[in-house]
C-alpha cells in the first residue's frame, strides 16, 4: 500500500474544478459511472498528472446471501486495470435479496442496506470476500456503511464485526467516519467504542461526508458540509493511528471551488490536530481509550505500512489484542443452510422497504418507514439523472408520479431500467398527463424501448395502437 495523502471524490459535475484545485494527491471515481474503453479526459488527465485513481463499486453486494456475481467481478477488476489503481473499494452491505435462494422475484433496493452482524452473516460475507480477493488484480478494501435501521439479535458491535472480517480475510478497511456518525444518531453505537475495536493497521484510507439530521434521524446525504462532529472523529481517529490516505466526498449540491477547498482545508487540519496528539506519546502510538482490547493501538510505522502488509491484518491488530469475545472461534466457511437463512432474513427486510409487506418482527416500524421513503426518494433521484428528460416531459409532477410509483414497484433491474418501467406504467394509464407531455412520453419511451416493446411488457401486448393515440 502507497500512501494515498488527501483527495476527494471526483464525479462529472465537478470534474473541472477538481483537476485546478491545489494539493489533490488522488480521487476515487463510482466504478459503475466509469466506461473502461471510454475514460473521462479529465481522469486521463488527471492520471497523466501522476493523480491516483481508485474506482469504488456499489452494485457488488459483498453483504448478500449469494455469491458474488463472476461479471461484477470482472468489470470492477478491469477498471483497476484501465485505470492502474493500487487498490479497489466496496461496502460492507446487500443491495439485492430474493432468487434462487428464497425461491422468490429478485428485488434491488437502489441503495446499500445494512449487513446483520450475526456469526451466520459474518461467515457469508468473509467466503464472499475471499471470493472478490482472487477475482480481483489488486487489494481490496471494504467500507462500513450508515444505516437508518438495526438489525434484531446481533451479536457483535460494529467494531468487532469489522475485525473479525479483517482477521479472517485480510481485507483491508475503508473507514468512513461520517458512517460512524450516522450510526451514533440513528443507532446510539459511539464512535469512539467502534474505533477503539478497530484493526488500526488494516486501514487503507478514510472518508469523509456531509449530512443533516431530521426528525431525530441523521441523513447521510453528501450534499452538505462536513458537520464538526465528523471532524471530531476524524481528529481522534488520526490520533490513534497514522491515515494513509483521507477523502472528501460529495455527490450532489456541489459548492464552488473556493467551498470545497475550504472543507478539505478543514479535513487536513482535523487530521493535523489528532497527528499532533498522537505524537505527544514519544511517537507511539496512543493507547487505545477504556473499553478497547487489551495492548493499546497498532504500533506506528510510514505512513501506509501495515494497512494490509504480508501478515493477516488481525494480526497484532490494537497490538496483539485479544479477539473480541463476540467471536472467539474462527468462523467456517458457511453452508448453504447459513446462506438460506440470511437470504430469507434479507429477502423480509428487503421486500417491506421497497413492496410494502409486513415488517419483519424485531424491526422498528417507523424507522423502517423513513427508510423506505428515502429509498423512494433516492430512485426519483437516480432516474432524473439517469433520464433527465422525464422530469422535463412531467414537469412539477415527476417526483410526486415516480414516489408514487416506487410504492408498488420494487426495481427489478438498474436505474434505467427502473426509468423504462416508470414510464411504461404511466403509459398504461396511471398518470393524468395527456396532450403533448402524454405524446412526448410515448417518443422517449419507444426510442429506448427497442424497435417493439419488450414482449413481456403490457405496453407491448396492447401492440402498437396504444401509441398511436
Amino acid at each position: 500500500m502507497r500512501r494515498l495523502g488527501t483527495g476527494i471524490g471526483w464525479r462529472p459535475e465537478i470534474a473541472d474544478t477538481v483537476e485546478r484545485m491545489p494539493g489533490i494527491d488522488w480521487v476515487e471515481a463510482v466504478a459503475e459511472n466509469v466506461c473502461p474503453g471510454h475514460l473521462p479526459d479529465s481522469l486521463l488527465r488527471l492520471r497523466e498528472r501522476g493523480v491516483t485513481v481508485v474506482p469504488h463499486g456499489v452494485s457488488l453486494g459483498l453483504g448478500g446471501a449469494e455469491r458474488p456475481d463472476a461479471g461484477r467481478l470482472a468489470a470492477l477488476a478491469e477498471r483497476a486495470e484501465v485505470l492502474g489503481s493500487p487498490l479497489v473499494t466496496e461496502h460492507i452491505a446487500f443491495v439485492r435479496a430474493g432468487g434462487p435462494l428464497t425461491a422468490s422475484p429478485r428485488l434491488e433496493a437502489g441503495h446499500l442496506l445494512p449487513v446483520p452482524r450475526t456469526r451466520d452473516a459474518l461467515r457469508v460475507l468473509c467466503e464472499n470476500v475471499r471470493i472478490a480477493q482472487d477475482a480481483l488484480p489488486v487489494p481490496l478494501a471494504v467500507e462500513n456503511i450508515a444505516a437508518l435501521v438495526a438489525w434484531p439479535g446481533e451479536e457483535m458491535t460494529e467494531g468487532q464485526f469489522l475485525y473479525e472480517l479483517a482477521d479472517r480475510t485480510g481485507v483491508r478497511l475503508l473507514i468512513d467516519v461520517a458512517n460512524l456518525h450516522t450510526n451514533h444518531v440513528n443507532r446510539g453505537e459511539e464512535p469512539v467504542k467502534a474505533l477503539a475495536e478497530l484493526p488500526l493497521e488494516a486501514i487503507a484510507y478514510v472518508h469523509v461526508a456531509g449530512g443533516f439530521e431530521r426528525d431525530g434521524v441523521w441523513h447521510d446525504s453528501h450534499a452538505h458540509p462536513v458537520p464538526g462532529p465528523v471532524l471530531d472523529i476524524l481528529t481522534d481517529l488520526a490520533s490513534r493511528t497514522a491515515l494513509p490516505g483521507v477523502l472528501l466526498e460529495r455527490d450532489e449540491n456541489f459548492p464552488g471551488p473556493d467551498e470545497l477547498e475550504r472543507e478539505l482545508d478543514a479535513v487536513r487540519e482535523a487530521v493535523g490536530t489528532g497527528a499532533t496528539a498522537r505524537g505527544t506519546t514519544d511517537g507511539r502510538e496512543r493507547p487505545a481509550r477504556e473499553g478497547s482490547r487489551s495492548g493499546g493501538a497498532a504500533s506506528e510505522g510510514a505512513p501506509g505500512e501495515g494497512a494490509g502488509g504480508e501478515g493477516a491484518p488481525g494480526e497484532g491488530a490494537g497490538g496483539g489484542g485479544s479477539v473480541p469475545p463476540a467471536a472467539e472461534a474462527a468462523p467456517a466457511a458457511p453452508d448453504e443452510a447459513a446462506r438460506q437463512r440470511l437470504a430469507l432474513a434479507e429477502a423480509a427486510l428487503l421486500s417491506a422497504l421497497v413492496a410494502g409487506t409486513p415488517v419483519p418482527e424485531g424491526f422498528d416500524r417507523v424507522r423502517l418507514g423513513v427508510q423506505a421513503r428515502a429509498l423512494a426518494a433516492k430512485r426519483a433521484d437516480v432516474v432524473a439523472k439517469v433520464a433527465p428528460e422525464l422530469p422535463l416531459i412531467l414537469g412539477s409532477g415527476y417526483r410526486t408520479a415516480f414516489v408514487a410509483y416506487a410504492q408498488g414497484h420494487p426495481m427489478r433491474g438498474g436505474y434505467r431500467q427502473d426509468a423504462l418501467d416508470f414510464a411504461e406504467e404511466l403509459l398504461m394509464g396511471a398518470h393524468p398527463a395527456q396532450g403533448r407531455a402524454r405524446r412526448e412520453l410515448r417518443r422517449w419511451w419507444l426510442d429506448r424501448s427497442g424497435p417493439a416493446p419488450r414482449p413481456a411488457s403490457r405496453l407491448g401486448q396492447v401492440g402498437r395502437s396504444l401509441i398511436r393515440r
